[in-house]
């Protein structure tokens, strides 16, 4: 699946129609955000249930200020409409694959309960 752009106009149809987002938050001038870039890609065709989302935080600043984006790329996660992961950091193809898993093993029904 490729990936698709993520805006402010259409986050939260985006979030409500998909039980698993991931999000990069990049900006054209960021040299690890287009070194991230092919990684995020590549990694996207391999989960066709996962919406894999960009978010251009030149452009959509609202949005990168809503998810406290303050260095990036940043990566979010985005489970049943609850936000389960959040950090800074390109990762390599190897821990971006064992983060998705790792996302995919959390219960949310107990996340949920601690809420």
């Amino acid at each position: 699946m490729s990936t698709v752009e993520l805006t402010a106009a259409n986050f939260d149809e985006t979030v409500s129609a998909n039980d698993f987002v991931l999000i990069d938050f990049w900006a054209g001038w960021c040299g690890p955000c287009r070194q991230f870039a092919p990684v995020y890609e590549k990694v996207s065709e391999a989960h066709d249930d996962i919406v894999f989302a960009s978010v251009d935080t030149e452009n959509e600043q609202q949005l990168a200020a809503a998810f406290d984006v303050r260095s990036i790329p940043t990566l979010a996660i985005i489970r049943d409409k609850t936000v389960i992961y959040a950090q800074p950091g390109a990762l390599p193809e190897k821990s971006l694959e064992e983060l998705i898993q790792k996302a995919r093993e959390v219960d949310l029904t107990e996340l949920k309960k601690q809420a």
